[in-house]
């Protein structure tokens, strides 16, 4: 896959694009990310990116012009989208992630700044999403969580892909608790059953402490799956 991201700030990126998991997938050409700065598309002596917004307000606006001529100097891969990161966009959930990281090849990504983008540029877009319902000073920050929830989810990225199937979110509860050694640690003990090596009463505990996390730390997620749940027996 590849990601391009529209950037006045390309330098944030170094030290995420170089770490972890992620750095090794781009080193295996796993993904592709190339970083376009707006800015080397100016026409004019200062290389001016921002301007008042016309009826007044406070703050400035990106103007349109660096943007569309950055976004149409990258290459056209067929199966691509045009992401710009926003406030008022769709918020990052992983059913999100696993769509952009199966039905696309390329991924252009936006990031805003100032008080946002000229209006216009939406007619670039074919999407907007979000972090959540918060501000903050650019759309980087955003985009590198993009990136990496999607990278992690390309086929050779993580070592065990079966982890990638138990994990919070992916069938709409939240994680079951985990442990290591030592099997106990100030007095902390690791519960017995896990220690059993009944896989099927493992199994059926992991379940229930999933189903248990979720009503305490995220009814909201709860009702959601319960609600599914019913609707697909109900289709039966």
């Amino acid at each position: 896959m590849r990601f391009d991201i529209v950037t006045l700030f390309p330098d944030c990126f170094t030290s995420i694009l170089n770490s972890g998991l992620l750095g090794k997938a781009l080193a295996k050409q796993i993904a592709q990310v190339h970083l376009i700065n707006p800015r080397d598309f100016t026409t004019d002596k200062h290389h001016k990116v921002d301007d008042e917004p016309y009826g007044g307000g406070v703050g400035m606006l990106m103007k349109p012009e660096p943007i569309f001529a950055a976004v149409e100097s990258l290459p056209i891969i067929p199966r691509r989208d045009v992401i710009l990161m926003s406030p008022q966009g769709q918020t990052i959930n992983q059913p999100l992630l696993r769509e952009l990281a199966t039905n696309y090849d390329q991924l252009i990504v936006i990031c805003g700044h100032y008080e946002g983008v000229d209006d216009r540029v939406l007619n670039l877009v074919t999407r907007e999403i979000s972090l959540g319902d918060f501000i903050l000073t650019g759309g980087e920050i955003p985009s590198m969580a993009l990136i990496n929830g999607v990278v992690r989810l390309l086929p050779g990225t993580v070592g065990k892909e079966e982890s990638l199937k138990t994990e919070s979110f992916e069938e709409g509860l939240l994680d079951f608790p985990q442990y290591t050694r030592p099997a106990n640690f100030r007095g902390w003990q690791v519960p017995d059953v896990l220690l059993s090596g009944n896989h099927a009463a493992i199994a059926r505990w992991r379940c229930q402490q999933q189903i248990e996390r979720t009503a305490f730390r995220r009814p909201d997620l709860l009702k959601k799956w319960q609600e599914e749940r019913e609707q697909v027996t109900g289709d039966r």
